[in-house]
């Protein structure tokens, strides 16, 4: 990691990847291209968990080479530093041009990257199980349905797991006072 002073902890990175609304799983093809599929991932524990159809590309790239990585982002926004006042004072000098840079034209964010190698999950107990912890994560009001959907489609439907092998998470926030929280600074 180039920016070692964005650098957060394993914790920090498991946070991003739960609070995650998805995330990019990258493999390389059969051909030696790169192939990234944006998915449904829940945690549990040290463990990934999504689901798939039962045949298609990334099912064949799969059982070829199980080697992954996957990216999740976390939040992101604009920090809202300076009011449209102090912008337009500081303009009026140009050695505050690094300023602007810095703080205005950037965005704040939180990510995680995972490394791993990917599984097909084959014991009906546990892919039951990930696919429960799936839908109480994407869809916690129908659990009261999650029995009959599960006994309808799990015949249909592969489950994956990827135990997490690395985890490299990084963060850029300001404070209050708008100085960028550096490694480990969470308020």
């Amino acid at each position: 990691m180039r920016r070692k002073d964005r650098e957060m902890d394993r914790g920090f990175g498991l946070m991003v990847i739960d609070k995650s609304t998805y995330g990019i799983l990258s493999v390389i093809d059969d051909n030696g291209e790169p192939y990234a599929i944006p998915l449904s991932i829940v945690r549990d524990e040290n463990k990934l968990y999504f689901h798939s159809a039962k045949e298609g590309k990334k099912v064949e790239i799969f059982k070829e080479n199980p080697k992954v990585s996957i990216a999740f982002v976390g939040e992101v926004k604009v920090p809202e530093i300076y009011t449209k006042e102090e912008l337009d004072e500081l303009v009026k000098d140009e050695s505050k041009g690094v300023l602007l840079i810095r703080k205005v034209f950037t965005t704040e964010y939180e990510s995680a990257i995972v490394k791993g190698k990917i599984e097909l999950v084959e014991d009906e107990e546990e892919r039951i199980k990930a696919m429960k912890l799936i839908c109480q994560k994407y869809t916690p009001n129908k659990m009261d349905y999650f029995n009959l959907a599960i006994k309808s489609g799990l015949k249909r439907t592969n489950v994956y797991k990827i135990e997490i092998e690395e985890i490299k998470a990084k963060r850029k926030r300001y404070d209050k006072a708008g100085e960028e929280m550096k490694w480990g600074r969470m308020v």
